[in-house]
């Protein structure tokens, strides 16, 4: 009985009608999985530490005068300025640079490569939240008499490309860096401690030597006599760097922002708006495919009435009726949903290939979010076709009643 049905139906099956619609919810389908796909995959470049695209940080310090130089002005930040900065509605975050009390001396030396360095130095640390690596190795143990330190990038490339290029040394690599063991000399009120220092990053956006906060709270406590550390300088997370108030809050108070770091907060915020633009276009694009998929479904049983009116008159019911239609819809959307994967899979392939050469760190993430969203998606579209498809005939079906 069923294959009569299908004999009589697909006669009134338009090859033009069902490849508009097999196309269109293949596109949507191919954008709502890429979209999801690609957030996924792009997320750990805003967010993870040192990549290029980051939140948007500002570091402020005062301007320091010649007059307030020879007169001995303090350019440190009070408490009250500190929380009238946080109170600005363009501020997200803020935190201080806490300022090492004590004196520190370093030495570090690598003998296969017959360099030995020592140096005065200072310490600085922030809040874990605005350090810009791995946090796995940033914490520090007072029985393990180890601190760990992270360098400016720009610190290592002085020495590469000056230093070292000028007296025939050998370069040194991050990874090389990172086995490198200091020796720390600590010079407080308690006498002298010596401790080992291993370097476990290096900063882009912070231009200092950082030990963690837990390290510094400690360390000014035991060898500062718990002296108050007093902040000269102040890293802000802005909620829109474009905000034409930073500038003039900054003027006005007569902050002055660290090096380019508004220009590039500017730079980062309008390509995470270009990117939200073009993904929102690409929402649209789906929703008015599926409005095209339904409609396509109206417009084939609108082309059937009369054919589907006699079924029903010869004592069909009307789930028979709709069977045939709503096996043809969820075998097309599933069809579509493994060509949308493979879709998928091939460009992703492409676009990964490149943000790996840009950040040869990020790992590659799963398949499982956009293979979940891709399930639920082909299951939420054919339950409406099988609802819209049963509501037709039987809408169908009521009107003949209502004639006889």
């Amino acid at each position: 009985m069923n294959k009569l049905v299908w004999k009589l139906l697909r006669e009134h099956i338009s090859i033009a009608q069902l490849s508009g619609f097999f196309l269109a919810n293949l596109f949507g389908s191919i954008i709502v999985l890429l979209s999801i796909q690609f957030y996924k995959d792009i997320i750990p470049v805003f967010t993870q530490g040192d990549s290029f695209i980051k939140k948007d940080y500002i570091i402020a310090s005062k301007k320091i005068s010649t007059l307030g130089s020879f007169a001995g002005q303090s350019n440190t930040f009070s408490d009250k300025e500190i929380e009238e900065f946080k109170n600005q509605h363009f501020t997200q975050s803020i935190g201080a640079f806490t300022p090492a009390l004590f004196k520190v001396s370093a030495g570090f030396g690598v003998q296969q490569a017959g360099i030995h360095l020592s140096t005065e130095m200072f310490f600085e640390s922030v809040p874990d939240i605005y350090v810009d690596i791995n946090l796995s190795k940033w914490h520090f143990d007072k029985g393990s008499h180890t601190i760990p330190i992270i360098l400016p990038r720009n610190y290592l490339n002085l020495y590469n490309f000056g230093f070292a290029q000028s007296r025939s040394l050998p370069k040194l690599s991050e990874g090389v860096m990172g086995l490198v063991q200091m020796d720390i000399i600590i010079n407080g009120n308690n006498g002298i401690e010596r401790y080992k220092g291993n370097i476990v990053g290096f900063s882009n956006r912070l231009n200092t030597i950082l030990v963690p906060q837990s390290f510094m709270e400690w360390a000014n406590q035991t060898y500062a006599s718990g002296q108050k550390a007093e902040s000269s300088r102040l890293i802000i997370e802005v909620k829109n760097p474009t905000d034409p108030a930073i500038t003039s809050y900054f003027q006005n108070k007569g902050y002055e922002p660290e090096g380019d770091n508004l220009d590039a907060g500017k730079t980062t915020y309008f390509l995470r708006l270009i990117t939200s633009i073009i993904a929102g276009v690409g929402l649209f694009i789906c929703a008015l495919s599926f409005y095209i998929l339904m409609l396509s479904i109206f417009l084939l049983l609108q082309k059937n009435t009369v054919k589907l009116e006699n079924l029903l008159l010869i004592g069909y019911s009307p789930s028979k009726v709709a069977l045939p239609y709503q096996i043809l819809a969820i075998g097309t959307n599933f069809i579509v949903i493994l060509l949308a994967f493979c879709g998928l899979i091939w460009i992703r392939g492409y676009y990964t290939d490149i943000l790996l050469s840009l950040l040869p760190q990020l790992e590659e993430s799963s398949l499982l979010p956009s293979m979940i969203s891709g399930g639920v998606l082909f299951i939420g579209i054919s339950i409406l076709d099988l609802v819209l498809i049963r509501n037709k005939v039987i809408s169908i079906w009521h009107t003949q009643q209502n004639h006889q």
